[in-house]
């Protein structure tokens, strides 16, 4: 049952808060706890001159404490709740500290959900969480719902609890990060595949499955789980659910679940639309489709359903195509930081790509990447600091195979593009997707692949 929201601001008020991390969604988090009257020290490793100037002097209008730099953590003592951001592990050393003197270890997130007072449907997976999550929220509002979409799709939700009602729907994209520490129940909880992923934080591949399971292992018998039926992982979750289970499935007819059956999408045997009027590129994608027709049946009518599934042309960064250029297409699908993610993208093409890639290392394998994705890759342009792991791999499969793909490998991300504009042909089809995180040349997927747009943009045709 949601908690009284009225309550949580009266009984926070006077308390002494800690809000890890300056980022995207704790500084609205840190405002509204001020307008709450708490006590707010916030923690960044950044330095004053990395902040912005505005900020710096609302934090101080508001009275709130900074504490910042490269052992910003030490002051870390002595607070009655502590907000972490999702990047920060619950096991770090200074949270089990505050843990020992009696402090309450939450987030943003966490909140959100505990005081909702609107029915919430939460989105998780290895791979597709922002298209599905997307697709719900565009069925939501054709539907006529008053819909707030947030969570790690980039919109902090906490401080408009106030706005919210009953009637609203909330539609939720959760990585594990915010879900590794979760004891709240969500109504509608999806889980769309899960691969090995962020095993660069998470210690092994359990801890990366048990944080996601917390979207659904606190749920009540009313509640709906929503899985991924051709995903041995997602698929062995049904008996640990509380409530309803609903599978979708691109391979078999499901009673209980969304299908994919000779190039038509049902929903519990009845019919929505034809696949040949779905606008984004791979089964993947359908895939995606299903899980949202799974997780809004019963709230929306079929009619809406066709409508968003045959209009919905996808988000940036995600197979999104750019332009072309003297018969070259170039798409940008940067979202894409594991081999599962590329894979799926590459059969979605009905030719053999032109493929770029790598980026950080995750210590994710690559093997799988070469295996599956060879026969959809026509060359092969890597970058970044995995490009001699996933070269390795790909020479393996080629000496397996007894054929080859041409690789190259540049060392600027300026020069992947170079290098494409210089061998591609005409009908080819050049692909970002680089099966890799972005830290070792961008902050995030999103300034890479808006680099790479600009590149491909900046083409001379």
């Amino acid at each position: 049952m949601t908690m009284n929201f009225k309550e949580f601001k009266e009984n926070i008020n006077g308390k002494k808060i800690a809000v890890v991390g300056i980022g995207v969604s704790n500084i609205p988090l840190i405002k509204k706890l001020a307008e709450y009257g708490c006590k707010i020290t916030a923690f960044d490793k950044k330095k004053y001159d990395d902040i912005p100037v505005e900020l710096l002097q609302e934090f101080d209008k508001l009275g709130v404490k900074l504490c910042l730099g490269d052992d910003y953590l030490e002051g870390l003592i002595g607070f009655d709740i502590v907000y972490r951001t999702p990047s920060m592990m619950p096991d770090n050393q200074y949270l089990v500290r505050c843990r020992e003197e009696g402090a309450i270890i939450t987030s943003e997130m966490e909140e959100f959900v505990k005081y909702c007072p609107a029915k919430i449907f939460a989105v998780t997976g290895s791979d597709g969480k922002t298209t599905t999550t997307s697709i719900i929220y565009e069925i939501f509002k054709e539907e006529g719902y008053r819909t707030w979409v947030g969570g790690n799709i980039g919109t902090p939700l906490f401080d408009k609890l106030d706005e919210m009602e009953k009637d609203h729907k909330v539609v939720l994209e959760l990585s594990s990060f915010q879900l590794i520490s979760m004891k709240q129940a969500v109504d509608v909880a999806v889980i769309t595949n899960l691969s090995p992923n962020h095993l660069d934080i998470h210690k092994d591949m359990d801890e990366y499955i048990d944080a996601k399971k917390n979207i659904f292992l606190y749920q009540r018998n009313s509640d709906l789980l929503v899985v991924n039926r051709e995903n041995d992982i997602t698929n062995s979750f049904e008996k640990e659910a509380k409530g309803a289970v609903s599978k979708f499935s691109l391979n078999r007819e499901l009673k209980n679940g969304a299908y994919y059956k000779d190039g038509k999408l049902y929903l519990y045997g009845q019919f929505v639309c034809d696949k040949e009027d779905i606008k984004l590129i791979g089964m993947h994608n359908v895939d995606n489709i299903l899980a949202a027709f799974c997780a809004t049946r019963g709230e929306v009518s079929i009619e809406t359903l066709k409508k968003i599934a045959s209009s919905f042309t996808g988000v940036e960064h995600r197979c999104e195509f750019i332009r072309d250029v003297n018969g070259v297409k170039y798409y940008n699908d940067s979202i894409a930081s594991s081999p599962t993610r590329t894979i799926a993208g590459l059969k979605g093409f009905n030719r053999p790509i032109i493929l770029i890639a790598g980026g950080y290392d995750k210590n994710i394998p690559f093997d799988t990447l070469a295996k599956e994705g060879f026969e959809y890759i026509k060359e092969l342009i890597l970058v970044g600091l995995t490009k001699d792991k996933i070269r390795v791999e790909f020479e393996k499969e080629m000496a397996v195979r007894g054929k080859n793909i041409p690789i190259y490998e540049v060392k600027t991300f300026e020069d992947t593009v170079e290098m494409a504009k210089k061998i591609a042909e005409e009908g080819d089809v050049v692909y970002l997707s680089p099966a890799c995180a972005s830290f070792d040349m961008f902050p995030n997927f999103v300034l890479r692949g808006r680099r790479f747009k600009e590149l491909v943009n900046n083409i001379n045709e």
